[in-house]
């Protein structure tokens, strides 16, 4: 295998890529990238019903169950170098094997896993190309594979979070398949549990440059939008309503999408303008 990667120099494994097609014979068609020498098999059950030579078409490269390298035209729920949750469908005596949407099922050894792996349950993980076997292989071991600190984000940034463990300040997330940050618990007003994917803003570069989430970005123009539905949702309730400032993070949520916290300034906003009554088990228009 080894002898494999080294022939192809253009190709990624364990990514997608775009191939053109060189040649088409019974067994499937031949792809290659540059160089007519990186010939790649796509079996023919994979290929386009109107597949031509010299198309250019999308393809995953990974090695087979036999170690041959090979293409496909089914995406995979992962490529090499992104953080996916997965499911683990067989365990045997050299580890976990996870369903990657593949033939092929994906490989978790034992020691890549933070926590032993049982057939039927999901996890997240980190995929990674085997720099001895060349094999896309996973890990759950996140810390591994993302950075702690980061001089790349700022405060207020969006981004696409992945939840992957549960301390006991908060939930740890994977930002961006690439670095890592801690949404701490105060910071949270919706479920949420590990595999999710949710959109969330960087609150905080600390002075380490470790990276603190919060999954609403506050502003006085939210303030304000906040504030005008919360009088709209009151008419439409015939001028009360019994959404307080000490209802469960939950209730708020449901009805309004925001944090506990938010809510509660957007109630004293209105109450410092003299818009609402707030009473211990109602609020209500002046």
């Amino acid at each position: 295998m080894d002898n494999q990667l080294h022939l192809f120099k253009r190709v990624k494994v364990g990514r997608i890529n775009v191939l053109r097609v060189l040649k088409r014979l019974p067994f499937g068609a031949y792809l290659v990238a540059g160089s007519e020498k990186e010939e790649i098999l796509l079996p023919k059950r994979y290929e386009p019903e109107d597949c031509k030579v010299n198309d250019l078409l999308k393809v995953f490269i990974y090695f087979d169950s036999e170690d041959r390298i090979i293409a496909t035209t089914e995406i995979p729920l992962a490529q090499v170098d992104e953080c996916a949750y997965l499911k683990v469908v067989d365990v045997n005596k050299v580890g976990a094997f996870m369903d990657m949407g593949l033939m092929k099922d994906l490989f978790v050894p034992f020691a890549e896993q933070e926590t032993k792996m049982e057939i039927g349950r999901s996890y997240v993980v980190h995929l990674y190309l085997d720099e001895h076997s060349g094999r896309i292989m996973a890990s759950s071991k996140l810390d591994k594979f993302l950075l702690e600190t980061s001089h790349y984000h700022s405060a207020g940034q969006e981004v696409e979070l992945i939840i992957f463990a549960q301390t006991e300040l908060g939930f740890k997330a994977a930002i961006g398949h690439t670095y890592q940050g801690l949404l701490f618990n105060n910071e949270i007003y919706q479920p949420v549990q590990i595999g999710d994917k949710i959109k969330a803003y960087i609150k905080n570069i600390r002075d380490d440059k470790k990276i603190d989430l919060t999954l609403q970005l506050p502003s006085e123009k939210t303030r304000g939008e906040l504030a005008n539905r919360i009088l709209e949702y009151l008419k439409e309730q015939g001028g009360t309503a019994k959404i307080t400032d000490k209802s469960s993070p939950e209730e708020i949520y449901q009805q309004f999408a925001v944090s506990k916290k938010a809510y509660k300034k957007a109630l004293g906003a209105l109450y410092k303008r003299r818009q609402i009554t707030i009473e211990k088990d109602k609020i209500a228009l002046v």
